[in-house]
């Protein structure tokens, strides 16, 4: 500081301030289920400086396909989104990948669609739409997926990611049907579970999931594997930075964060 800064501060030095997470580059508004943990913490692990997350929560009866079916179909979901919606967010995402892929790609966009409607003038993505986008960013086709989820979930991903151009080679899934179980899985129970079911033609690893710990290992896979690796919410969080113009890479969370949102910028 020199000798002006002073003499217009009243002749004191400026005080320094330490940092706050005030989310002065953009605020992230997240509806997450109420029993899960895991997508927050990563969010802010991953979030650069000036970027902050902002949480409303709805009920996951059951982590089956007739409880995510009745949370899609609760009023608070419409209601979580209005919550957020009265915030000043830049992007408002609904983080439960099951719940947005539940029927495939035409139900995710007509959830987003309802969701741009419950929160008009903000940025909406899905944990569904941020994985594809985040596929498509990397230009990659066949996949390994890994979950937690019971048969009849991982089956819908499958189908999925299929319609959408992502084959499935391999896969494995823990048949977990409690939300607070699916975060209680150890990173090296994931880790190991992943490199078991490698496949030498998958372009790509997905990992679905956003109760599902996942970015803590997403670098050393990657190294292990050769190839790159996308989770849910890494995905998720990688969109809604795109769409809320922050470009920053992330380096230790994934090839994504080099990426940008595909055909932007081109």
């Amino acid at each position: 500081m020199n000798t002006n800064d002073i003499a217009q501060n009243g002749g004191r030095k400026a005080p320094a301030f330490a940092y706050d997470g005030y989310g002065e580059r953009a605020r992230i508004g997240l509806i997450f289920m109420a029993s899960s943990v895991v997508m927050e913490n990563e969010m802010w692990a991953m979030a650069p400086r000036g970027v902050s997350v902002h949480t409303t929560r709805i009920k996951l009866p059951k982590v089956n396909v007739e409880g995510i079916q009745a949370m899609m179909d609760a009023p608070q979901l419409e209601e979580a989104a209005r919550l957020l919606a009265s915030a000043p967010i830049d992007v408002l995402c609904f983080g439960g990948t099951s719940g947005s892929f539940l029927h495939g790609t035409a139900y995710d966009e007509a959830l987003t669609a309802k969701l741009k409607n419950w929160a008009p003038g903000i940025a909406v993505n899905t944990a569904s739409t941020g994985s594809l986008a985040a596929l498509k960013a990397l230009d990659v086709g066949p996949v390994v997926l890994a979950t937690p989820y019971v048969d009849a979930v991982h089956e819908r991903a499958i189908r999925w990611l299929g319609e959408n151009g992502h084959e499935v080679l391999a896969s494995d899934n823990l048949r977990i049907d409690e939300d607070q179980a699916l975060a209680e899985v150890p990173l090296e129970k994931i880790f190991d579970m992943v490199c078991a079911m490698d496949h030498p033609d998958a372009e790509a690893v997905f990992i679905s999931c956003t109760n599902f710990r996942s970015a803590a290992v997403i670098g050393a896979l990657e190294e292990e594997l050769g190839k790159p690796v996308v989770s849910a919410v890494q995905a998720s969080f990688w969109h809604a930075l795109r769409l809320a113009g922050v470009e920053d890479d992330c380096p230790d969370y994934g090839r994504l964060f080099r990426c940008g949102l595909p055909g932007v910028g081109a």
